[in-house]
């Protein structure tokens, strides 16, 4: 999977062997579709002080400082230590860290908000994409980790039972979308479509309420795509369609199909055949595209970016573009150029594009999800993060953005969810360029952000699907009552040293 070299390898570590277990990642995890950056300095910063935090905080409440850090009051103070770093940005404080009577308040206040996570991911059973379990083998080899040398290396945190868990259990997520990663090489796509929906049935039926949703993968260019999406609407009932412009991600060096969303001759009739059958959502991966990646596989530029988004939502206003990841260029690249260049430009490759099109093409037809966008700035560099929220609610408004956190790759979501929660716009952000605030956790852009707009556009009647309990609710319930158990576990690599 991916374009990683041997030599790249052997400087990752699998992020679960990492030496601290807290609520929010310190260093950049990558799920093996970029090559993660170094540790920063900051970052180094924010662990020292979470790590004193904990010691001192957990034998104040009697606790090992691991449990301390799977409750709301280790959760609070992992937002303090950002806070002491990057300045005060998320609404968190050392008093609500140091009384879980006040943090178990807040986290039960806002466990029953809807969050409606339209970006999630699991591999299949019988996956081949096995890159993941040879870096884990190969740095048990080099000896830095004598442990992973010693047994076979597995998959397992990365399929459906621990999905589950970190999605429905571990976090506030009351509704997922299962979504999925095409590749020429039918075997090495991350499910099949047919799984998906065996997925989603599934869940649904032991749920006995509709808790997962699913796309259904389109693969222009390939053979018979087009009568797979008349079988999709006809037998599968797909919420929605999902794309990659670049063709196959998983192999970008030899993709054979690229395309592009205003390609009359090739996607228009699909188009056509997504209105009639009344499936409107056309949900597509855009960005994470850094320089270092163009480097490798440099043909794929042009299908990267979002300059094909604006011809084609203005041509079909029966349907929603809802562009993955925002486009944002910079995931697997520096954080501090992406952070150079908002603070040279008050611009950030290619989300100010994005941002750009209502205005530019007259539409209201074009979306925006977070996934990976807000993981990575908002430990990496949280003034981007909450820059770059401020850039997609002033050009696309807080009405058009979609949750959405591409877990299980980065762990449970609710790190995420609680980051999000606590985000603010700083006041000069504010006055230089008009952005205006997030507001508090519970407040109307929050609450649009994590579930509204989602459960709006995807037809979700959450009064009718939501109001009564069902089994998963009771299930996590009982998880609860008998002591909840987050791993605070990510699931990728990071640099070594």
């Amino acid at each position: 999977m991916g374009y990683l070299s041997d030599e790249e390898r052997e400087k990752l570590a699998p992020a679960e062997d990492l030496p601290h277990r807290f609520p929010i990642p310190t260093q950049i995890v990558s799920s093996d579709e970029y090559f993660p950056e170094p540790q920063t300095p900051q970052q180094k910063q924010v662990e020292a002080r979470l790590a004193d935090l904990g010691d001192r905080l957990a034998q104040k409440q009697g606790l090992s400082r691991r449990r301390f850090f799977q409750t709301a009051a280790g959760m609070a103070a992992a937002f303090v230590a950002m806070n002491q770093v990057y300045g005060r940005l998320f609404d968190a404080s050392e008093a609500e860290a140091a009384t879980p009577e006040m943090a178990n308040e807040r986290a039960l206040k806002l466990s029953g908000q809807d969050v409606f996570d339209a970006h999630t991911h699991f591999l299949r059973d019988d996956t081949r994409l096995m890159d993941f379990v040879a870096m884990r083998q190969a740095v048990g080899r080099a000896g830095w980790n004598q442990a992973l040398g010693k047994k076979e290396q597995t998959l397992a945190d990365l399929k459906f039972d621990n999905y589950f868990k970190e999605i429905f259990l571990d976090s506030d997520t009351k509704v997922a979308l299962l979504t999925n990663a095409p590749s020429d090489v039918p075997q090495d796509w991350f499910l099949t479509n047919d799984m998906v929906f065996q997925t989603r049935d599934r869940v649904n039926r032991e749920a006995g309420a509709r808790r997962l949703l699913a796309h259904y993968t389109i693969t222009p260019g390939q053979q018979g795509w087009l009568e797979g999406i008349d079988r999709a609407i006809s037998e599968l009932r797909p919420d929605g369609w999902k794309g990659y412009t670049i063709g196959d991600n998983t192999h970008k060096a030899t993709s054979l199909y690229p395309w592009r969303l205003d390609d009359e001759k090739l996607m228009y009739p699909a188009y056509e055949k997504f209105v009639k059958g009344g499936v409107k959502n056309v949900c597509i991966h855009k960005g994470l595209y850094p320089p270092s990646t163009e480097l490798h596989v440099p043909y794929l530029r042009l299908y990267a970016d979002v300059s094909d988004v604006g011809k084609a939502a203005k041509d079909w206003p029966q349907l929603n573009f809802v562009i993955y990841h925002s486009g944002y260029r910079h995931v697997g690249g520096d954080p501090a150029i992406a952070m150079e260049e908002w603070e040279a430009t008050g611009r950030s490759a290619w989300v100010s594009d994005l941002a750009e099109i209502p205005a530019k093409y007259g539409v209201s037809n074009v979306y925006g999800d977070l996934g990976q966008l807000f993981a990575y700035t908002s430990i990496a560099q949280p003034r981007l993060a909450a820059a770059l929220l401020g850039i997609l609610v002033k050009g696309l408004g807080a009405d058009h953005i979609i949750w959405g956190t591409d877990a299980v790759w980065t762990g449970s979501p609710q790190w995420q969810i609680e980051g999000f929660r606590r985000l603010e716009i700083p006041d000069d952000m504010q006055q230089t360029f008009g952005f205006a605030p997030l507001g508090p956790a519970d407040g109307a852009v929050k609450r649009a952000i994590l579930a509204e707009n989602g459960l709006r556009i995807f037809g979700y009647d959450r009064h009718a699907e939501l109001s009564k309990p069902d089994r998963f609710a009771a299930v996590k319930d009982a998880y609860l009552r008998e002591g909840a158990n987050p791993s605070n576990l990510r699931y990728g690599y990071v640099r070594r040293g």
